[in-house]
Order: structure tokens, then C-alpha cells, then sequence
């Protein structure tokens, strides 16, 4: 077939259909539908969204303002956020003197524990875990480990949510020789006014 019969037998069919009524549009035969197995599946949730221990933290989520209960005085700031998917939450410290620190906290449900991995510019790292008490506490132990010393102890944190939405933040370190644990922080966390709205 030549270019110029070709095009003279497409115009030719152009014609034709457009003769055609809606009725009769209606009768030809559609094109097969894609195989369902051909469909692209929807991933499944992801197990943060179905396991509710992955909320076990959220009371520690927003902006904070963060006092010292031993003498009152402001320490600093503490945004919490949730990332990842709602797998993890990340911590930003701001304190007073400017000095900063983060930390990334995730519940792993293969361990079926919380973890915390805190830094800080060149003073020390935590690495704890554990997970919620009977009381609704998030308490996590590990050790504290000093740049400079080349040291490290025995940690604990306990986090505890208040009737009033504040929350209380409670650092202990354990004594190398005695292992007597004493006071490292004690915070009380109340939300900022962004915090709140």
C-alpha cells in the first residue's frame, strides 16, 4: 500500500465513525481490562501505624520549656517531634548556656523495647533502653559515656507524664564503685505556647 492510499483508507475510517450514531458507538467492543495481577498492590501498613507501642512516647512529644526541680531555674528548651513515619521521635535540646544535643528515640518491636541514642558537641552519649512501667513511666537504662574521661557509668531516665500535661524528666547515674545511684537531672517539662496551640 502506497503513503497515499494508506492516508486515503485512514480518512476514509475517520469518516465512518463519525457516522456512526451513539448507539451504535456503543456496541463496539471495548479494549480488555488490565489483569488484576497486573495491578500494582498496595504495600501493606507499616508496622509503626499497627503495633500501639510505637505510641507509647507520644506524651513527650512538643515544645517544651524545661525547669531544674532542684533550684527552680529555667535550663532550657526541648522540641520533640515525631519522624520517619511516626517510627521514631527526634529530641532537640537547646539549653540556657547554648549548648545543644539531640536524640533519636524508637521502639524496635523485634526486641520489644524502646531505645534512646543521645549526642552532643564533644561532652558525652547516652545509650539506653527499657520501655513503660506499670505506672505509665517510660523508664530506660544503658550507660552515659564522657569524651574527656574516656568513662563511662550506669544510666537511667525516667519520663513521667502529669495529670496537667507536664512531664517529668529524671536522670540518675550510678556510682562505678558503690553502684548507688544518685540524681543526675530532674527536669519538669511544661509546654511552650506554640507547644500549646
Amino acid at each position: 500500500m502506497t503513503i497515499r492510499s494508506f492516508s486515503v483508507a485512514a480518512i476514509a475510517g475517520l469518516a465512518a465513525v463519525g457516522a456512526m450514531s451513539n448507539g451504535a458507538l456503543a456496541q463496539l467492543p471495548l479494549p480488555p481490562s488490565p489483569c488484576p495481577s497486573a495491578l500494582p498492590e498496595r504495600p501493606p501498613p507499616s508496622p509503626c501505624a499497627r503495633d500501639p507501642h510505637f505510641r507509647d512516647f507520644d506524651f513527650w512529644l512538643g515544645e517544651w520549656q524545661v525547669t531544674n526541680r532542684a533550684n527552680g531555674n529555667l535550663a532550657g528548651t526541648n522540641t520533640i517531634t515525631s519522624i520517619e513515619g511516626a517510627c521514631a521521635l527526634e529530641e532537640r535540646w537547646t539549653s540556657t548556656g547554648g549548648s545543644t544535643g539531640m536524640s533519636i528515640n524508637y521502639y524496635n518491636p523485634v526486641r520489644g523495647q524502646w531505645r534512646q541514642v543521645w549526642v552532643t558537641g564533644g561532652a558525652y552519649a547516652i545509650d539506653i533502653v527499657g520501655g513503660l512501667n506499670d505506672q505509665g513511666a517510660m523508664v530506660l537504662e544503658g550507660t552515659i559515656s564522657y569524651y574527656r574521661s574516656g568513662k563511662s557509668n550506669r544510666f537511667r531516665g525516667t519520663w513521667t507524664p502529669n495529670p496537667d500535661g507536664s512531664v517529668r524528666q529524671h536522670f540518675q547515674q550510678a556510682d562505678a564503685e558503690s553502684g548507688e545511684w544518685s540524681d543526675w537531672f530532674d527536669g519538669l517539662y511544661e509546654k511552650t505556647k506554640q507547644g500549646k496551640d
